[in-house]
């Protein structure tokens, strides 16, 4: 596995030399050590046996078993180091993952799941295998070759040969198992992502009983991905035989040879080289047996890596610009076209207005006519294709989330609640006072509801809000939007699941937050909302049919109704009183 040498990646692994080396070092040198066992049985048949001498005994088996303690605490060390790579790596890398995961995500571009994260944990598990630490092993398995040599030149070329051939078994392992492996990667990402959205809408699978067709096609997408896996398993699992066979043929091969060589008075060293040969022969295979039988995890690892460095070529990082102030919320919208990330179709077709700090926008128009779409570009979630957001003149696309986000508050059309407690949900999950949390949880009127809880603002309300109904998820979003007294607020069908009193609640957070300065943007079906509203937006087909002062644009529809009226009447039927209710559903029809 050979990465570009420009990728963030190949960065990462190069901030990890020292560990590299020093685990190397530490390889090199327990790997020699694991002779010892070889040297103090020849030492004892030479020496202890010959002189029978007890001090000898005793002194060989001191070093022994010393050398024994060092090589265990060596492969302890080494394996720490690995560790500590790892966890390095790890750490220069997950926070910009996670990052990405979004991006991607915000992009409908691929990577906007949790695979990347998968991905980043098994090239992290890869640092940290045996298979790298069997690597680290092949230079003593040259030194061992080159002793061979010393002891006979017809054993060192027998060993080589026995190199040679368990590299090959290694390569066509790589070549058999490599194709089915990428492949049963790539099917079993797709079934869980699959198994990953069918959780997600539980609840309709559920009650039009779609499971056992949704169960179907997930298992056909599972049984590919267990039938490529299982093909590559076996192919690996000859292999790995193959190569301890191998392995075998050639211990015993050396003992035989050797054997023969010293008959020919080939073998230097005497008869104790032939024992010492077998072994030393096993050990030069040792690391190329680890390596064959670690190749499956290789293999994925590549594939991960393959997958974390596309990812991260297609989101460079993004360098710090200059740290800007704080909004106060004047709204400059220019010009603005925009569709999609990754669709050509523009949904917003030339959109312009502006609002002063303070004031409130309402935005109607029918269905799918790109209020949602207007709203994601409003608070830079999508990028426009022409013309420009701007937030007291920066544009909000390119502002530092991190920085533009506590001054920013939205309230999707689709609440999302996350798993954790109601104080947490509605502090954004990041530091806060009891008294500011309490101050958002008031201004929607949920103060009085949390405090009855048993558990009150400490109370976990499950995965997605599963414990609160849909008006009091929507009041917690809405509370999280206000937390912080953020300059500008984007509502996004704020009283879709809202009862008449959420309803009041929701304009009085309105006018009250309006009143500290707090600029909005409220997109919205419902008629109770202009009581708040300084200004009026209709959207029709992605551009703007009417925007001004609220009561303006009424008497536009008003005088537009009248003439419509009278033009399918006759005789034209009177001019009713000027009425808001209506004049909504003409601007959605």
């Amino acid at each position: 596995m050979r990465p570009p040498s420009t990728s963030e990646l190949a960065s990462a692994i190069r901030a990890l030399k020292p560990h590299f080396l020093r685990a190397a070092l530490f390889s090199i040198i327990s790997s020699v050590l694991v002779l010892a066992s070889s040297l103090y049985m020849l030492e004892v048949y030479g020496r202890v046996v010959d002189s029978r001498s007890h001090a000898t005994l005793w002194m060989l088996t001191l070093a022994v078993v010393l050398a024994y303690a060092v090589m265990e605490v060596l492969d302890w060390a080494r394996t720490e180091i690995m560790r500590a790579a790892a966890h390095e790596f790890d750490h220069q890398l997950n926070a910009r993952i996670f990052t990405l995961i979004f991006e991607a995500n915000l992009k409908r571009a691929p990577g906007g799941t949790t695979q990347p994260m998968s991905d980043l944990k098994s090239v992290r598990d890869f640092l940290q295998s045996p298979f790298i630490l069997a690597a680290m092993e092949t230079p003593v398995a040259v030194l061992f070759l080159v002793l061979i040599f010393a002891i006979s030149p017809i054993l060192g070329w027998f060993a080589l040969l026995g190199a040679i051939v368990q590299t090959l078994i290694g390569w066509l392992n790589d070549r058999s198992t490599q194709p089915p492996l990428l492949e049963a990667n790539r099917s079993a990402i797709a079934a869980q992502q699959y198994a990953d959205n069918t959780l997600r809408n539980a609840e309709v699978v559920h009650s039009m009983g779609m499971l056992h067709a949704i169960h179907t096609t997930w298992l056909e997408r599972q049984r590919k991905f267990l039938g490529l896996q299982a093909t590559a398993s076996n192919a690996a699992g000859a292999f790995q035989s193959m190569g301890k066979a191998w392995q075998q043929v050639i211990s015993s091969g050396l003992l035989g040879l050797s054997c023969w060589a010293l008959l020919n008075n080939q073998l230097n060293g005497g008869g104790g080289m032939m024992i010492m040969a077998s072994i030393i022969g096993g050990r030069v295979l040792a690391p190329l047996i680890q390596l064959v039988s670690q190749w499956q995890q290789f293999i994925n690892t590549q594939a991960a890596w393959g997958r974390l460095d596309q990812l991260l070529q297609a989101f460079p990082a993004k360098t710090a610009g200059m740290p800007l102030p704080a909004p106060k919320g004047h709204l400059l919208v220019e010009n603005l076209v925009a569709g999609a990330p990754g669709s050509p179709v523009p949904i917003i077709k030339g959109v312009a207005f502006s609002l002063q700090p303070g004031e409130v926008l309402a935005v109607v128009g029918p269905s799918a006519c790109g209020k949602t779409s207007l709203a994601r570009l409003l608070v830079g979630l999508w990028p426009a294709s022409g013309g420009k957001v701007r937030l007291d003149g920066a544009d909000v696309y390119i502002w530092s989330k991190a920085e533009l986000g506590p001054c920013i508050g939205y309230l999707p059309q689709n609440v999302e609640i996350f798993d954790g407690t109601i104080f947490e949900n509605i502090a954004r999950f990041g530091n806060a006072t009891t008294a500011e949390v309490e101050q958002a949880a008031r201004a929607v009127g949920l103060h009085a509801f949390i405090e009855a809880l048993p558990l009150g603002y400490a109370t976990p309300i499950g995965r997605g809000g599963v414990q609160l109904s849909g008006g009091q998820r929507q009041r917690v979003a809405l509370a999280r939007a206000l937390f912080g007294r953020p300059a500008f607020v984007v509502l996004d069908e704020p009283n879709s699941s809202l009862d008449e009193a959420g309803d009041m609640a929701l304009l009085q957070a309105i006018a009250q937050f309006k009143a500290m300065g707090t600029t909005f943007v409220v997109i919205t079906h419902r008629t109770h909302v202009l009581q708040v509203a300084d200004k009026m937006l209709i959207l029709r087909d992605g551009t703007v049919q009417a925007f001004g002062p609220t009561k303006d644009v009424i008497a536009a529809l008003n005088k537009a109704a009248q003439q419509a009226n009278a033009a399918a009447t006759t005789p034209p039927a009177p001019a009713a009183a000027p009425s808001a209710t209506p004049l909504i559903a003409q601007a959605q029809a």
